[in-house]
């Protein structure tokens, strides 16, 4: 039995596949310790993996889709943040006797310095292509390509630029845990000539592996989160999806970031569920959104693996794991993007793979602007037929278990004499 210790930095949205993947190795006989924010000790363990605190101050009541809070998601991404957050992953991994480190974007700062200090294999777990093609720009600079040499550029001039920003970070932690100094930029090229291996939790079906990629990256399919053991709905939302026809959800996750703004969303949303003829489930999110009304549910964090298949559509802002939810239940999407991170990317391709129409930017939704969204992807034949038919394709992979084996290949190999 070998020991699979996983750094799972992010939201909600983040944390489940990994403990999905978590579920899936600890079920191949692997001891599997997974270091989450606080809010997420239940997606652990309900993997029935180890859990190892990231202590965290978040806002009470988030949602399926952002546990953070404005203030901390921020710190996050600057260079004082990525120390902490770094801090906090050697805090809650330093004492694991692990055989293997597996590490998602936010922890890979900290996270290679505590690999190569223990002298153990480490992994990239990615849900959203990040590395250098001609195929797109990284996912996290937005949806528009800029053509084959403009993505390529761009790639390597946001690699040169997260070297910079972070450098002095990566240098902090190889001088805590006694290594060699060398910067960012020459570890990063190491690890590039070395093929270091990343898999990517999405399907192929969805993104498909660009024939550019440098050996070492593999796109597994996608990492389903575990079900809670005997969770049951609350029985006003049973109650509510028994009593008419499917409902639309429209969930925005953490784009919404103040109780203004989130009580200008709710009445576009109100007007707009109205206008369309339609019910609605409203997921509260970040900024506690609600909606009220006879035709209207809201709701706080719900599987979405039980309900968007019981749901006639949804719109929602794009993050990867929502993105994945409801292309799994076979759904059209409204795609309504924030500006932030992944969120842009996943629209478009839920709009090039017919799934979707045009993408509608929370900056640009008005009471008719989303009504007409909405009744599209309803009457739409084609978007619908579209929705079917990939979560059809996704019926047929099994990402957790390849990427299982993956694992098991690399531990294989370093313990091989």
């Amino acid at each position: 039995m070998s020991t699979v210790a996983i750094a799972a930095v992010g939201s909600r949205g983040d944390v489940a596949p990994l403990a999905g993947l978590g579920a899936a190795l600890q079920q191949a006989g692997h001891r599997v310790v997974i270091a989450a924010y606080t809010p997420f000790a239940d997606l652990i363990t309900a993997a029935k993996c180890e859990f190892r605190e990231l202590p965290a101050d978040f806002t009470p009541g988030t949602d399926h889709a952002d546990a953070t809070s404005k203030e901390t998601f921020a710190a996050i991404f600057t260079p004082r943040g990525q120390r902490d957050t770094g801090q906090l992953i050697l805090d809650a991994l330093g004492d694991v006797p692990a055989d293997i480190l597996l590490l998602p974007p936010l922890s890979e700062l900290a996270g290679h310095p505590l690999a190569e200090a223990r002298g153990i294999p480490s992994v990239g777990v990615r849900l959203q292509p990040l590395s250098r093609t001609a195929d797109h720009p990284p996912s996290l600079l937005g949806a528009r390509s800029l053509g084959t040499l403009g993505n390529r550029m761009v790639a390597g001039a946001a690699a040169w630029s997260i070297d910079r920003l972070y450098g002095g970070v990566v240098a902090h932690f190889r001088r805590e845990l006694g290594l060699p100094q060398a910067s960012a930029r020459t570890q990063r090229r190491r690890r590039t000539h070395a093929d270091w291996p990343i898999l990517h939790g999405y399907s192929p079906s969805v993104v498909s592996r660009p024939a550019d990629w440098r050996p070492g990256l593999q796109v597994t399919g996608y990492w389903w989160p575990p079900v809670p053991a005997g969770w049951q709905p609350p029985a006003q939302l049973a109650d509510f999806l028994a009593a008419g026809p499917a409902p639309v959800f429209i969930g925005l996750g953490s784009t919404v970031v103040s109780g203004q703004r989130a009580q200008q969303l709710a009445d576009i949303i109100s007007a707009a569920l109205q206008r369309a003829g339609v019910r609605g489930i409203i997921q509260a999110g970040w900024a506690g959104l609600g909606v009220t009304g006879d035709d209207v549910l809201t709701i706080g964090d719900t599987p979405h693996e039980w309900l968007f298949p019981q749901l006639a559509a949804a719109a929602h802002h794009c993050g990867a794991g929502t993105t994945a939810a409801v292309l799994r239940a076979g759904i059209p999407s409204i795609a309504l993007p924030g500006q932030v991170g992944d969120q842009p990317f996943w629209a478009r391709r839920l709009h090039d793979l017919g799934a979707a129409a045009t993408p509608l930017p929370q900056r640009k939704l008005t009471v008719q602007r989303l009504a007409d969204a909405i009744r599209m992807a309803l009457d739409d034949v084609d978007v619908r037929s579209a929705a079917k038919g990939l979560a059809a394709r996704l019926a047929t992979e099994d990402g957790t278990t390849a990427a299982v084996t993956a694992i098991e290949g690399f531990l294989h190999r370093e313990h091989r004499p």
